[in-house]
């Protein structure tokens, strides 16, 4: 398929481990490593050994409906506290450094108090 032709093969993996913990999600089957494996065999794709049983692992104590609804919501708030944090500490080094003002070019062409004009 086109769409697939430029994701790197983890990438491909991820996709298919991902559609087939959809699919078994969907027919209402337990979420295991054995069978995210049936469904990717029966797939005709292939993916490293260690995909099946690290989504099995993740998900096994996730509300697969809530996943589907609100991705990426529980990690959101994390995102946001960091991001938080990162700006507060920018403001206070901006605040910091403005003191130190040199003016006009920062005396990239020599000192900004000669006016050569």
């Amino acid at each position: 398929m086109p769409a697939f032709e430029n994701l790197t093969v983890a990438q491909k993996e991820d996709l298919v481990v991902s559609l087939a913990s959809l699919l078994i999600h969907d027919a209402g089957v337990e979420l295991s490593a054995e069978n995210i494996n049936a469904v990717i065999a029966a797939s005709g794709n292939t993916v490293a050994a260690f995909w099946a049983s690290l989504y099995a692992k993740i998900l096994a104590d996730k509300d697969m409906d809530q996943l589907i609804i609100s991705p990426g919501a529980a990690a959101a708030p994390a995102a946001a506290g960091a991001a938080g944090e990162a700006a507060e500490e920018a403001v206070v080094e901006e605040s910091s450094s403005s003191e130190e003002s040199v003016g006009g070019a920062g005396g990239l062409f020599g000192s900004d108090s000669d006016d050569d004009w």
